[in-house]
């Protein structure tokens, strides 16, 4: 039963996604809509409209090519075969959980190297976008890898290892764990990956440094820490963040959103970035995450040791590593849902931020400064509402323009 059910909400899944992204290109018009007229020419309209539907094909090729793999592996037993090889290996509930994790996870990405290949060489390339050499993509691939292999399986561990030693209550001890990555982590990512892809450089003395100081001492927040990253080494699309908490907090910005935009375009969508920080977006969803991270483990302290569920995936009893497949995709539904609840409260935090920026600076620049960001990158201003109500994070531009033309009127 178990079995039929992993099989089912893989199946429902990958239905979903296909029916969101038929959906969504379905909404979109052959011709300018009148509301995004004055943002996109009808030249850079159809330019987005191709854009979009190769990105499309190629997405509903690599979702179907990865669904095929993972249903004829779950199918034929590959799982459980798996398993038994790890198992034969070594009897450490350690090992045998990292090298069936990282295992998969080689194989993974081994797999979606071709399509990541040919969206980087050929459709970002038509566009205008790609930047990045074939020795910048083969490096990436090969440091991403060994990052998340490496930062993944030394949490992973530390995770099994609890669960040898203290038991059911073993969540505790790496929920505690977890928090402390993250925090470390939201302190000092920018410090120690961020330059093993990209060089950031202090942002030189002069006139936009000085409207960003100004900007930033005006509303009461210390910003010290204002750096330029080479996006453009890699692409023409336009960024910036915030990054670090405390004394660690830190502005990048990307050098192709300094060429892009003015420099009072460039304060005003860092006064939206400042405004997450005065509203406590920042540290609410920090603590959020750290609420759901407990409560996965929690639930899955549940499954962990039950049979039943590595039995559902080929193993002879409960196996720690098979049992962790098995939630992850149990867990999916759940996983939804929640995403969605967060995507609904992170629009409404994009809104609050927006009215910030609109309130304390110029409202027509962040407007004209999101334009230019989005007709730069081709990206989508007219979803589908139940494809943005599932899936965006942020709420759409012609719903921000309106929502921060309303703050003067």
């Amino acid at each position: 039963m178990i079995f039929i059910v992993i099989v089912v909400f893989l199946c429902l899944d990958f239905i979903l996604e296909r029916v969101l992204e038929h959906l969504n290109f379905k909404h979109m018009s052959p011709v300018l809509p009148e509301s995004l007229k004055g943002i996109y020419d009808e030249r850079e309209y159809g330019r987005f409209q191709s854009y979009k539907r190769e990105n499309g094909r190629l997405d509903s090729w690599s979702s179907g090519f990865g669904f095929a793999v993972m249903m004829i592996f779950l199918l034929a037993g590959g799982f459980g075969w798996y398993n038994d090889w790890v198992v034969s290996v070594t009897d450490s509930a350690v090992w045998q959980t990292l090298l069936f994790v990282v295992g998969l996870s080689l194989a993974s990405s081994v797999l979606d190297i071709p399509f990541d290949y040919y969206a980087t060489f050929h459709i970002e390339e038509k566009y205008g976008f790609n930047k990045t050499t074939k020795k910048i993509f083969w490096l990436d691939a090969v440091k991403e890898l060994l990052v998340s292999l490496v930062m993944g399986g030394v949490l992973l561990a530390l995770v099994v290892w609890f669960y040898t030693w203290a038991g059911a209550s073993f969540w505790l001890y790496a929920w505690g764990v977890v928090i402390v990555f993250s925090l470390f982590m939201g302190m000092f990512y920018s410090q120690l990956i961020v330059p093993l892809f990209n060089k950031q450089t202090p942002l030189p003395e002069g006139s936009l440094r000085d409207k960003i100081q100004a900007f930033a001492g005006k509303v009461g927040f210390k910003l010290d820490n204002i750096y330029v990253i080479d996006g453009s080494k890699r692409s023409t699309k336009a960024n910036a963040y915030f990054t670090g908490l405390g004394p660690k907090k830190r502005v990048v910005l990307y050098d192709t959103l300094i060429d892009d935009l003015t420099e009072e375009e460039i304060v005003a969508v860092l006064a939206h970035e400042i405004g997450h920080y005065k509203k406590r977006h920042t540290l609410q969803s920090m603590g959020l995450s750290i609420v759901q991270t407990g409560i996965i483990l929690w639930l899955f302290s549940l499954c962990v040791n039950n049979a039943a569920l590595s039995g559902a995936l080929g193993g002879d009893k409960a196996y720690f590593q098979l049992g962790l497949m098995a939630f992850a995709i149990l867990y999916s539904p759940v996983n939804l849902i929640l995403s969605i609840g967060m995507n609904v409260w992170s629009r409404k935090n994009e809104y609050e931020a927006d009215a910030f920026a609109g309130t304390h600076y110029e409202g027509e620049y962040l407007v004209s400064g999101l334009k230019k960001i989005s007709v730069k990158s081709l990206s989508n201003l007219t979803p589908h509402p139940l494809y943005e109500y599932i899936h965006y994070s942020h709420p759409s531009l012609l719903k921000r323009i309106k929502a921060i033309k309303r703050i003067h009127e």
